[in-house]
């Protein structure tokens, strides 16, 4: 007799890699001088960029008389919006990539420095717990 299969439970990271940004949205004014930066971009780097993600939608939508802007869609249904008002186009590259490799989560502050859901067994250790030494 054969056993069955055990299928482990994969989490992200493990086994296979699902990247958490969906979709990327450009807004920028054909006008204002402040897209002027995001106007470069799009014309140089967003094609090659798009080329080297296939797993990300990007979308470029004109907004007039506004500010240039990047919202990046995630799976878990949130999204991030940065503001690339007089950037150039190596920090809009930055802002871009910052978007793509983030979860979509809002940073969390960590008070302990290892989570866990019980506490030590063991206690805090501390040396005068121990046997004394002879010298």
């Amino acid at each position: 007799m054969v056993a069955p299969m055990v299928h482990p439970v994969l989490k992200n990271g493990v086994g296979a890699f699902i990247p958490q940004c969906r979709r990327l949205v450009f807004h920028y004014c054909e006008r204002s001088g402040s897209s002027r930066g995001m106007i470069e971009y799009l014309k140089k780097d967003l094609i090659q960029f798009a080329k080297e993600h296939p797993h990300v939608e990007v979308i470029v939508t004109p907004r007039p008389s506004k500010h240039p802007v990047i919202r990046g869609l995630y799976l878990n249904g949130k999204d991030k919006v940065v503001c690339v008002r007089n950037m150039e186009p190596t920090d809009i590259a930055g802002k871009v990539a910052l978007l793509k490799e983030s979860s979509g989560n809002r940073m969390k502050v960590f008070k302990k420095p290892v989570i866990s859901t019980t506490e030590s067994v063991r206690g805090i250790w501390s040396p005068f717990h121990t046997t004394p030494h002879k010298i």
